[in-house]
């Protein structure tokens, strides 16, 4: 028995780790479960998303993303249109002192252009953001069949802080 209750305890310990290890720091921000779906492996576009946290004093922006795994990586926001929805792109990303952004489907997003990686489920790549303030943070991010938590709550969330139309 005691054997089993080491065993769960160290069990719990890691997965704990595995939790707190896909959330990074850079200056007063904290950017928390960056993700992407899977994709066919003939798709030569992708999209990542996350949530960009201000703990600071100071506003700070997105104003750039890069991938080893792309020609290249963009901002991206969708926008209403009378009865359509646009995806265009954008300079930067604003993170108000003490405010929240969301990066989901179907709103703010790190558009990847010509993949040379398939996103394949279970893997992961890393992402470059280049902060106004905070400088530049490398995150990892993982693909999975279906968003994180914190995700999948922001997506529910359409009043969120952060979340534009």
């Amino acid at each position: 028995m005691r054997i089993l209750a080491s065993t769960l305890l160290l069990l719990g310990s890691s997965l704990i780790g595995m939790v707190h290890a896909h959330d990074y720091q850079a200056g007063d921000l904290r950017v928390q479960h960056p993700w992407s779906r899977p994709l066919p492996p003939v798709s030569p576009t992708g999209a990542a998303y996350m949530v960009i946290e201000n703990h600071g004093q100071q506003p700070d922006a997105l104003i750039g993303v890069s991938t080893p795994i792309a020609g290249h990586a963009e901002l991206h926001e969708h926008v209403h249109q009378g009865d359509l929805m646009k995806m265009q792109q954008i300079e930067r990303v604003e993170i108000a002192p003490g405010e929240r952004v969301e990066f989901v489907p179907g709103g703010y997003h790190v558009m990847l252009f010509d993949l040379r990686q398939s996103l394949t489920a279970d893997t992961a790549y890393a992402l470059t953001l280049e902060f106004e303030r905070a400088g530049e943070l490398e995150v990892e991010v993982r693909v999975h069949e279906q968003p994180s938590p914190a995700a999948d709550r922001a997506v529910h969330d359409h009043h969120g802080q952060g979340h534009h139309h």
